[in-house]
């Protein structure tokens, strides 16, 4: 009895780890089937666009003019605004990410440690909106009032004033990743550098950035995905004007702007204008995901070559 007891119980059991199973693989499913959906809707409204227009002065046209006469739907612009306003976020965010990530993980106490993280991660936090209306109110009128020292005319739609505001929102996102990279690295590494008669910042140097260069890479490229999506503070503080140009105190804008623009006009929904928005968004669709595909690639790399646990 004893015996068939026990047989039964193994087979409630496995029953039930089958289920849950189930229930793992149809979420797994849903997630999936959700972005093959949304990737769908995008292709099919877009290729309606291309039909109206062309692909080609699409991709590689240098004016964006949806309401002109005739309509111009030259991309570039836009394309430019994103990459050069996500550029200058980076250039903001990853030394201060990076550098605020050594020091909590390298440098700071563990008490220091648990106030200084949390405080950081608050930045994550505040609505974007939030930062809008910093980046508009505060950041621009201070780069105009410092450019104009130098008798130079800045406008206070600039590129210059929301690609600073973006990075600073995306600090927390370079340095808790980097920080958690960062604390992964077996410590006999660290251990041997310093037996071997390295310094501390010598080690950091030789040792633990070389070892934490993947991760932090993935950190850095899922803050880039992060900033070409972002909305708000471009439109508050750089304008809606497609412009291609290299200075970053010029007004431009961004895809998702030009995305928000089309979507909330008067227009039909069949127009070219309105379709044009599935066409940008198949764009960033297609940049994003290819960013993010790099970063989990990165991130297996990592694991895999640092599976070995702390020491």
């Amino acid at each position: 009895m004893d015996l068939i007891t026990k047989n039964k119980r193994v087979k409630r059991r496995n029953l039930k780890e089958s289920y849950i199973k189930a229930l793992l693989i149809f979420a797994a499913l849903i997630s999936i089937f959700t972005t093959f959906g949304i990737l769908l809707s995008i292709v099919f409204e877009a290729i309606s666009f291309f039909k109206l227009q062309s692909f080609w002065y699409f991709l590689f046209g240098t004016q964006w003019f949806p309401e002109g006469e005739p309509v111009k739907f030259g991309a570039l612009p836009l394309i430019w605004g994103t990459l050069y306003i996500t550029l200058i976020a980076m250039l903001t965010a990853l030394p201060i990410g990076v550098f605020s990530a050594i020091y909590l993980s390298e440098y700071a106490s563990k008490k220091v440690k648990n106030y200084v993280k949390p405080m950081l991660e608050i930045l994550a936090g505040i609505p974007t909106v939030v930062y809008g209306f910093f980046a508009a109110v505060t950041v621009a009128p201070f780069i105009v009032k410092i450019f104009s020292i130098f008798s130079l005319d800045v406008s206070f739609q600039n590129a210059l004033a929301p690609g600073i505001v973006m990075g600073i929102m995306i600090i927390p996102i370079i340095a808790s990743l980097s920080d958690d990279v960062i604390s992964s690295i077996p410590v006999r590494l660290k251990h041997g550098s310093l037996a071997l008669g390295m310094t501390k910042a010598e080690t950091i140097k030789f040792v633990v950035l070389p070892s934490a260069l993947p991760g932090m890479i993935a950190a850095a490229l899922l803050g880039v995905s992060r900033a070409l999506g972002e909305t708000m503070i471009v439109v508050m503080a750089a304008g809606l004007r497609a412009n291609l140009s290299a200075n970053p105190l010029d007004s431009m804008t961004t895809i998702t702007v030009r995305i928000v623009d089309a979507m909330t006009g008067d227009q039909a929904f069949d127009s070219p204008e309105t379709l044009s928005a599935f066409a940008l968004g198949l764009i960033l669709f297609v940049v994003t995901f290819g960013i993010n595909l790099i970063s989990v690639i990165t991130i297996k790399k990592f694991h895999k070559k640092y599976k070995v646990s702390n020491l």
